[in-house]
Parts: structure tokens; C-alpha cells; sequence
């Protein structure tokens, strides 16, 4: 099994959509005017309209209402990233912290009130653990 994508539904899709095209500098694949993906290189972001909760089942989710989820994304350079989405982004949880685990984190909300959180391994045991082939 492989874990490939994270779904966020919103009552604004394009407000998502260019935020997260902003934030994170992927462009998304509009699939319909309900749906798009931002696709990376380990994991999908998709992001879904109200309107296609009920092909899952009605009410089944619900827009805005996330409290226990962090949506996160690894980048090379926290501090530079918090410098380039200053101005933009609104809701700024943390400023650029090192956490005890050894990842540089930045934590703040999307226009939807979701939690996401921009890191880099930054000890030599987080940054052997997010190695990645360049």
C-alpha cells in the first residue's frame, strides 16, 4: 500500500487553489471545476468542492471544520519561505521555529482555517531522515 494524496474539501476551490499555487509555487491540474491537484514529487494535495462530498456520502465531510490535521510540506529553506509568504499569508501560527525532533518549522493557516506547516530538517539525524536524491 502506498500512500499517495490528502483531500481537502472547500466551499471555495478557487480560493484554495490559488492559495496553495502561491504557497507552494505547484501548479494545480484543474481535473473540473470541482476538483484539482497539486501534485509533487512524494504526495498529491487534492482539493474538492462542496459539491463532490455526495458522491461520497452526504455530509460526510464538511469545509473549514479540521481541527486535527497538518497538512506539511518539506522545503529547503524555512526562513526564506516565511520572508516570501510574509504579506500573503494571514495567519501565521509560529514564526520559523527548530522543533525537538530537528525539522525548522513554520506553522500557519490557509484561508480555510487548515493548519499547514512548511519544514526542513535541519539536525543530522531529520536531515538523514528526509534525504531525498537530488
Amino acid at each position: 500500500m502506498d500512500f499517495v494524496s490528502i483531500r481537502v474539501i472547500t466551499d471555495d476551490i478557487d480560493r484554495l487553489v490559488d492559495f496553495y499555487e502561491r504557497a507552494t509555487g505547484v501548479r494545480a491540474e484543474r481535473i473540473t471545476e470541482d476538483f484539482a491537484e497539486l501534485r509533487t514529487a512524494s504526495a498529491t494535495l487534492a482539493i474538492g468542492s462542496t459539491r463532490t462530498v455526495p458522491l461520497f456520502a452526504p455530509g460526510s465531510a464538511r469545509p473549514g471544520d479540521n481541527h486535527s490535521v497538518i497538512l506539511e510540506f518539506l522545503v529547503d529553506d524555512v526562513d526564506s519561505v516565511h520572508r516570501n509568504l510574509t504579506g500573503f499569508v494571514t495567519d501565521f501560527v509560529n514564526e520559523p521555529t527548530t522543533m525537538p525532533w530537528g525539522n525548522r518549522s513554520l506553522l500557519f493557516r490557509d484561508p480555510d482555517g487548515n493548519l499547514v506547516n512548511f519544514f526542513a530538517p535541519v539536525t543530522p539525524a531529520a536531515v538523514e531522515k528526509f534525504a531525498r536524491p537530488r
